[in-house]
């Protein structure tokens, strides 16, 4: 028996391990992992696998999306008035994320422009928000600066995140090779279905069938498998690769 549990806690520790490395973790987590099996298991699934996990996201969504739903504006309304009555660059952060929940990605990238004058001038989560509302709003040269500092800041930071929104970006300004170039190096380091549907979206709309074909097959497989459940958390990317369809058969 003590065998088996010292089996386990192992092969905890390796699994962690693995997903260390492939997403780009500091290399400290895995003398962390190996020295202390089971205590560095638990510390790097609370503070590193549990918030990058696609279930912690999920369940954001999820309750974030019920909220909206029982009233779409409150966040937005809340985060105006708290602006207002303490001009605070906590709140001028919160109204900036608020309006590009929202939709409004123009009158967000300029909060998070305000933002990034301010005391948190360095800070890489709102360069990232300012970068994804630049990029919403089509002007993506301004996407691709905040995602280029971001990176020679912290190549690790949000780095698939990052990877995928700097490959849309190069592709809507038209950068075609240095976007697939970004797309085929999203897709081999972290390999997850994002980074899948995401490229096979810019295939299908660049018409690059023989990318597109590869890709399908592999974003189909995983798709099948899938609970009623999964399929409504990745709604909105499932939407995206529908139209990316249907305008691959307008122009075929």
């Amino acid at each position: 028996m003590p065998f088996i549990g010292i089996g386990v806690h192992v092969l905890i520790g390796l699994f962690f391990a693995i997903h260390a490395i492939r997403s780009g973790q500091n290399m400290f987590w895995l003398i962390i992992l190996f020295s202390f099996p089971l205590l560095g298991s638990a510390v790097y699934f609370f503070a590193i696998y549990l918030p990058d996990s696609r279930l912690h996201h999920g369940a954001r969504k999820a309750v974030a999306s019920a909220a909206r739903a029982l009233d779409p504006t409150r966040e937005l309304r809340e985060a105006r008035a708290a602006l207002d009555y303490t001009p605070t660059a906590q709140n001028q952060v919160r109204l900036a994320v608020a309006l590009l929940d929202a939709g409004l990605a123009e009158e967000a990238a300029t909060n998070y422009e305000a933002c990034l004058k301010g005391p948190f001038a360095t800070d890489l989560d709102i360069r990232l928000g300012a970068a994804r509302a630049y990029s919403e709003c089509q002007h993506c040269q301004e996407a691709i600066a905040h995602l280029t500092f971001i990176r020679s800041q912290d190549a690790d930071f949000r780095a698939e995140q990052v990877s995928l929104l700097l490959a849309r970006s190069l592709a809507e300004s038209g950068r075609r090779h240095e976007a697939k170039a970004e797309f085929e190096a999203a897709l081999g380091r972290f390999g997850s279905f994002d980074a899948k549907a995401e490229y096979l979206i810019w295939a299908l709309g660049a018409g690059d069938q023989d990318t597109a074909a590869r890709l399908q097959i592999e974003v189909q497989r995983t798709t099948e498998r899938w609970t009623r459940q999964t399929k409504e958390l990745n709604r909105p990317l499932l939407r995206r690769l529908d139209a990316a369809h249907e305008l691959g058969r307008r122009r075929a």
